[in-house]
């Protein structure tokens, strides 16, 4: 081996002799880190069916295949740790609602998977205050029941708790964290949407949402000052909001986002039947013009986020790539002959997803998980097959009026948030003398298709924590609280209100607070007349909008005697509904209402 030799000069100063003597300092390599991320799961622990088009070598046909489930999140969230030391993990809120798991535990089924999966960060997202503030501190305190060496950490640096919360000083929520990794410490944020969860979820009233963007800014400011130089915002905004904090802030690196449901990812996901909206990760600048990684999981376990990042050594962005992990089974079945595929056609799909190069992955569920998850699936299953009526037709399901009804749609609106409407007007008349009911379209969830009913549709279909209002209102403050709600059904279009017993016209091209037109009232004779506008009316709601919630301004103003808590869930008065029409029927047959009972009778665009 070749020997190197030092040459010393001695007449030159020593701090020279000592300078010059030393070996050329070696390049500082860039740190890599890997983020595995989910968001949105919605309470879906179990696995889904979906279509997908594949060529067996006719061409492209349907093919239904078994998708998801918390199981194969956890197979492919252990690969992706064996890979790389540098991991860190996130779910990016909204745990919870929309399956009956939720509905049955209170979400401790949720947290009993979340549990196994020993994430690092957690933020909250809207719905994980559909249970108020005390339904929060029942998921955060399962959270605590973690085998984990080193506890997930529930973030939300926008948040602040009332005197009212159950989380009232607890400091179980926290601005931010500090994780190291190789030695390298990363600042992580959490931001929780704001406007969205007090108008559209049920905190309680005097806990209160900061200004995503100031908070943030004002979170990475302090770690910055503590000399971390890594930055990750864990938010729950949704994708185009994460577009545009990013060019507000300074000092941010990447984004790990949640609330809109979106699927990222290459063109050729459209070729097999998906639409992604961008790449995955999506990269954009800051204020300051420095790179910015974006990523989201899609949503209900499909999906599982790994984004892989390389800092240079003052912490900014060198380059950033990775995948949104679609999670697929093997059980698959022809559309068109109603069969299951062949050992060698499924190995033909599954050649032609390796071909593609694409985030399609045949995973198979982790034993462990399913374990955990098995008393659960045992009590779900008990529950949810029994049968309580039977569509004969289908029900479409449109949260605000179009120009035009939406295929399917018997008028303008959702034929099942209109009978979700008249099923509550009927079970309000059972506690106090309803005149009418109003219910917003957002809070009906799903379509029902012609068949069977069982519990677990009617919890799909219902799936928040509302409970029955009596509210004593005029005339007037009922048309002022239609009018409020059309008015914000312009940002959240599940605003739109539908009603039981008043019917109305809509011009949107009127100025807001004169949109409503030609409100008849039926009386109870059952035909419909002028509606007066000085009489006073008894109105069945639910409490999330009796509470001003998703724009109901003016309920608001219903205060003392002329508001009463029922306390009925608005699941179980749709469940009792069609119990009563069982005993009426022997069985409870749904057909949807006539053209003249919808409430929205005409709707003119903008």
């Amino acid at each position: 081996m070749k020997k190197h030799s030092f040459y010393c000069v001695s007449v030159l100063p020593i701090a020279f002799i000592l300078t010059a003597c030393q070996a050329p300092p070696k390049p500082i390599k860039p740190f890599s880190l890997t983020i595995a991320h989910i968001n949105d799961h919605h309470s879906h622990l179990d696995e889904e069916q979906t279509i997908l088009k594949f060529d067996l070598g006719q061409g492209p046909e349907n093919i239904k295949i078994n998708r998801g489930g918390m199981a194969r999140v956890a197979t492919m969230m252990k690969q992706i740790e064996q890979k790389d030391p540098n991991v860190i993990k996130i779910h990016a809120g909204d745990a919870i609602t929309g399956d009956l798991y939720f509905n049955l535990t209170q979400g401790l089924a949720d947290a009993a998977a979340i549990n196994q999966m020993c994430f690092d960060g957690f933020t909250l997202g809207n719905h994980e205050f559909d249970a108020k503030d005390a339904g929060l501190k029942i998921l955060i305190d399962a959270f605590k029941q973690s085998h984990c060496k080193t506890p997930m950490q529930i973030l939300s640096a926008n948040v602040t708790f009332g005197a009212s919360s159950a989380l009232y000083q607890t400091n179980t929520v926290q601005k931010s964290m500090v994780i190291a990794r190789q030695g390298q410490k990363i600042g992580i944020v959490g931001i929780t949407i704001a406007g969205k969860t007090k108008n559209a979820s049920q905190p309680n009233a005097d806990t209160l949402f900061a200004d995503e963007v100031i908070t943030a800014q004002a979170e990475i400011d302090r770690l910055k000052a503590q000399g971390i130089n890594k930055i990750i915002l864990q938010t729950h905004v949704g994708y185009e909001r994460d577009l545009k904090i990013a060019a507000q802030l300074s000092d941010v690196d990447v984004i790990i986002g949640g609330d809109s449901h979106t699927l990222l990812g290459p063109e050729q996901l459209k070729a097999v039947g998906f639409n992604p909206v961008a790449d995955y990760p999506t990269v954009v600048n800051n204020k300051q013009g420095e790179k910015v990684c974006i990523a989201q999981a899609w949503q209900y376990n499909y999906a599982i986020g790994e984004l892989n990042v390389s800092f240079d050594p003052k912490g900014n962005v060198l380059d950033c790539g990775g995948t949104a992990h679609i999670l697929l089974g093997t059980e698959m079945q022809r559309i068109q002959s109603n069969r299951p595929l062949t050992a060698s056609q499924k190995q033909k799909i599954q050649q032609q997803v390796a071909k593609m190069q694409s985030p399609l992955r045949f995973i198979q569920p982790d034993l462990h998980m399913q374990q955990v998850l098995q008393p659960y699936q045992l009590k779900k299953k008990t529950y949810v097959e029994t049968v309580v009526g039977t569509a004969n037709e289908a029900f479409c399901s449109q949260a605000r009026p179009t120009k035009q009804p939406k295929e399917n749609c018997l008028t303008y609106g959702g034929d099942i948030q209109q009978l979700v409407a008249y099923a509550m007007l009927q079970q309000a008349k059972k506690y106090f003398a309803a005149d009418l009911s109003i219910q917003n379209g957002g809070g009906v969830r799903i379509e029902i298709p012609q068949g069977p009913i069982n519990v677990a549709t009617v919890y799909q279909l219902l799936p928040f924590k509302n409970t029955l209002m009596q509210l004593t209102m005029t005339g007037h403050e009922v048309k002022a609280t239609l009018e409020d709600a059309i008015d914000g059904a312009n940002t959240d279009i599940g605003a739109y209100p539908y009603t039981a017993g008043l019917r109305w016209e809509v011009n949107m091209k009127n100025p807001k607070g004169h949109r409503v037109e030609k409100l008849t009232f039926k009386n109870t004779q059952g035909q419909y007349q002028s509606f007066d506008l000085n009489r006073t009316y008894q109105v069945a709601t639910i409490d999330f909008l009796a509470r001003g919630s998703n724009y109901y301004t003016t309920l608001t103003t219903i205060q003392g005697e002329r508001r009463k808590d029922i306390g009925v869930d608005y699941a179980d008065i749709f469940l009792n509904y069609l119990k009563d029409l069982k005993q009426q029927q022997s069985t409870a047959f749904l057909t949807r209402l006539p053209h003249s009972e919808y409430s929205t009778q005409k709707y003119i665009s903008p």
